[in-house]
């Protein structure tokens, strides 16, 4: 019998995917979305909230870039990385349920390309259709970003900020070559701030869409199998 198509023989171990989120709300979300479809072991690991949080958790999984696997996470380092759970968005027009795929994260040190955006983008259309999916940077901040510091942000150029998706990428590229992507779910905007962060549990339409975005992450590290031409 034949691989199905995108699956390495099977003689190759298919690299894992590892998902990072911060919340227990955005861990509940993904978890909802099941396993059905991965191409091969999926880990989903809560990181805690803010930067240095996120820079422990992935360095603790993922090691520092030798070979080899890390027993206590479980997690391959060589495995894809996914930074996803909630954001701000920084554009007018920006809704609740609004997902955002990054081209790049940002932060103090500077940029992170992400990989196969236009895969990730076209399946999350598929995975989520009537929702709008947005591409462009995302950008890190260490606290909830409201009002003017909003509007300062948008004028760098960046569609939505949030607190650890740019460390994780940082993190997870310094542990060694490896695929990574940022796709966040808008949950406050211009128009829809959030008084406290609190009052993400309150945010049902961009937890049913996080809860859905799963099968796109599937498709996305199924096609970073495909061979290269």
């Amino acid at each position: 019998m034949s691989a199905a198509p995108g699956t390495p023989p099977a003689d190759e171990p298919v690299p894992p995917l590892l998902i990072a989120c911060a919340l227990g709300i955005e861990r509940l979300a993904l978890r909802a979305g099941g396993r059905s479809g991965a191409p091969g072991p999926v880990t989903l690991l809560r990181t805690g909230m803010g930067p240095k949080n996120a820079e422990r958790a992935l360095t603790e999984a993922l090691g520092d870039g030798a070979e080899g696997r890390d027993r206590r996470a479980g997690v391959v380092r060589a495995a894809g990385v996914i930074a996803s759970g909630f954001c701000a968005g920084l554009a007018p027009g920006m809704h609740p349920g609004d997902v955002v795929v990054a081209d790049e994260t940002r932060g103090a040190w500077g940029a992170t390309p992400c990989t196969a955006t236009d895969v990730l983008t076209e399946a999350l259309a598929r995975a989520v259709p009537g929702r709008t999916v947005h591409t462009g940077p995302l950008t890190a901040s260490d606290h909830v970003v409201r009002g003017q510091e909003r509007t300062g942000l948008a004028a760098t150029g960046a569609i939505a900020v949030d607190m650890e998706s740019a460390a994780t990428l940082r993190s997870a590229r310094r542990a060694g070559v490896r695929p990574v992507a940022a796709v966040r779910v808008v949950v406050d905007a211009p128009e829809h701030e959030l008084v406290r962060i609190g009052t993400v549990r309150g945010g049902i339409s961009a937890f049913r869409v996080l809860r859905a975005v799963l099968p796109a992450f599937y498709e996305w590290h199924r096609s970073l199998l495909l061979p290269r031409r």
